[in-house]
């Protein structure tokens, strides 16, 4: 289904764009919230604070590698938050998902955090930090209407604010915006992958060799790959490192880097299957 049209408003209560952001498409009743962790304060003073709210707790690791989300919901949005920020110490930003009219309840939030869990987990672009699959609550069918029409409303205000929790990094619209295939097979590798508007996503499947090579760019490529070794995302396979789900690179260059074991211009080294560099078709194309 082609999504249809909106008219999203992000309010700046202190008038800071690296502040509280508060998001709503004009016409409907869910708001989003986007706190820094370093602004909680002020937000719990806010009476938005007060209401029965789902919450998403994001942060990334230090070098960027692995981003990761907490998904929680509460009546008592005070205690929790506050406890969290004591608490737990991967997140940067929390956003809250709350209802302009004070409507959400108990079961709706409940619904709300097992479904955005499932889809969490679908789309794979976040690990999450739940540490258990949870079981679907009892929910009336009236109110899971109501909670399948709250997703599909937060769902564009969160990835609005900077993070698409629900969007595969390979999935539909994805790749129907980035139409072209491209490929690395060099020095052992066979990379496939496609550049979207998010960077460049090397599919599930690619392989490069396992050894760096002896020099400056391969210490640079071992340590971008330590972390994705360690996550599982990369699995030695023989004398090859193979990539076990669809990954998100923010540059080309990452992406080719990791696969090769070396530095690498990913701009030259992703190429079609005609032999169309990515740089001639997205770079040269902007210049001429």
């Amino acid at each position: 289904m082609t999504p249809r049209a909106k008219t999203i408003q992000i309010f700046l209560p202190a008038g800071d764009p690296r502040g509280i952001r508060i998001a709503e498409i004009t016409t409907r009743i869910v708001q989003v919230i986007e706190v820094p962790r370093s602004l909680m304060a002020e937000f719990l003073a806010m009476p938005e604070s007060t209401q029965v709210a789902l919450y998403f707790l994001v942060g990334e690791t230090e070098d960027g590698s692995d981003d990761t989300v907490y998904v929680g919901q509460t009546g008592d949005l005070r205690a929790r938050l506050g406890a969290h920020n004591k608490e737990k110490d991967f997140w940067q930003r929390a956003l809250v998902l709350i209802s302009r009219t004070n409507s959400l309840t108990q079961t709706h939030a409940l619904f709300l955090e097992w479904y955005c869990l499932q889809a969490i987990r679908a789309a794979g672009r976040f690990r999450d930090e739940n540490g258990n699959k949870g079981s679907r609550p009892f929910t009336p069918a009236p109110l899971e209407a109501d909670c399948l029409e709250i997703f599909e409303t937060g769902q564009a205000l969160i990835a609005t604010l900077g993070f698409p929790l629900f969007d595969a990094v390979a999935g539909p619209a994805a790749i129907a915006a980035a139409p072209e295939m491209f490929y690395c097979q060099r020095r052992g590798a066979d990379g496939r992958g496609y550049y979207t508007a998010d960077g460049f996503v090397v599919l599930k499947d690619s392989c490069g060799p396992l050894e760096n090579t002896a020099s400056q760019g391969g210490v640079q490529a071992e340590r971008l790959r330590a972390p994705l070794i360690a996550s599982g995302l990369l699995k030695v396979d023989g004398k090859q490192l193979r990539f076990t789900r669809d990954h998100l690179f923010r540059t080309p260059s990452g992406a080719a880097s990791v696969l090769l074991g070396r530095s690498a211009n990913g701009w030259i080294e992703w190429m079609t299957k005609d032999r169309q560099t990515l740089e001639s078709l997205k770079r040269e194309k902007v210049t001429a």
